[in-house]
């Protein structure tokens, strides 16, 4: 398994396995903290059922030291999660025994420097995904394990400002244990930044990056030709595909009025751009609607215009 695979596998395992549960809005009454995860993390348990809630507020953990019970109501309360299921449960209490309390300091810090910056809100699951990266990726720098992103270009071409917060993570990671962060690891801590103000995963992202250097490759070997990836052509397709993929993993439609027209006009294109939205169905498990295939099968025209025309 190669680097940027088994590190993209990881992060895949950790957001399907973190706090998978529900958000009980009904909850009442007096929750028993268990324990305090950190600044902005509790968890707990309600007496009766028992089970386990994890909560997330601004400084809650900070607030509730000292204390046995907090009101299931407490306005500090930002979010709230119930872990259903008795097997993620163990496993979530197994990652919380093996986070260096030190890592999940420097997490919150992040966090609310991605909070700060990017001005929205962030997913609960950060909290538990960002140190567990950090985590993984220490102990392989220390072990003077490579670490290789050779989607490099396209993370920072498609994410500037999450890259940019990446980098001060980087750089605060390097100060905090002493490592020396590289450029190919702020790819990956872009996906963790980008995902905590984002309904798309760092899992889901990795996933979508892997994929669209794949369609390039396609792309590539039906052109004839490759696409240097500084040109306005590399640009506008890597644009395309990432917003195309998130829209249908977010469900969001993309209506297209000429999609029929363009099927008409351009068969050989829209033919491509059909097998292409076929891979991306079954990577994804999604179905790509009309609209978004008449959409890509343009693109798909220029790019072969522009070989012709070179």
């Amino acid at each position: 398994m190669t680097a940027v695979s088994f590190l993209g596998f990881f992060v895949l395992i950790m957001g399907n396995l973190l706090l998978r549960g529900g958000i009980d809005v009904g909850l009442t009454g007096q929750l028993r903290i268990d324990r305090i995860v950190g600044n902005n993390v509790i968890l707990t348990m309600e007496p009766n059922s028992s089970r386990e809630y994890v909560l997330f507020g601004k400084g809650i953990g900070f607030s509730c030291k000292g204390q046995k019970f907090i009101d299931a109501e407490d306005p500090r309360i930002e979010k709230r999660y119930r872990l259903d299921d008795r097997d993620k449960a163990l496993h979530y209490h197994s990652l919380l025994e093996e986070l260096d309390p030190e890592v999940v300091q420097i997490s919150e810090q992040i966090i609310d420097e991605i909070r700060e910056r990017l001005g929205t809100p962030v997913d609960p699951k950060v909290y538990f995904a960002l140190p567990s990266h950090i985590q993984f990726v220490v102990y392989r720098l220390r072990n003077g394990m490579e670490i290789v992103n050779p989607f490099l270009y396209e993370t920072k071409m498609c994410y500037p400002q999450e890259f940019k917060i990446a980098a001060k993570a980087a750089k605060m990671i390097s100060e905090k244990f002493d490592v020396t962060i590289p450029e190919d690891e702020v790819g990956f801590l872009t996906y963790h930044v980008y995902s905590a103000a984002g309904s798309v995963t760092a899992g889901q992202m990795v996933q979508l990056t892997e994929l669209m250097n794949e369609i390039v490759e396609r792309i590539e070997g039906w052109r004839e030709a490759p696409m240097s990836k500084k040109s306005s052509d590399y640009a506008r397709l890597i644009m395309h595909l990432r917003y195309m993929m998130e829209r249908i993993l977010q469900n969001k439609e993309s209506e297209n009025p000429f999609s029929a027209e363009i099927k008409d006009k351009i068969p050989t294109e829209h033919r491509k751009a059909e097998l292409i939205a076929k891979m991306i169905g079954e990577r994804l498990n999604v179905k790509v609607s009309t609209d978004e295939i008449g959409y890509l099968a343009m693109h798909l025209y220029r790019l072969f215009r522009s070989v012709d025309t070179e």
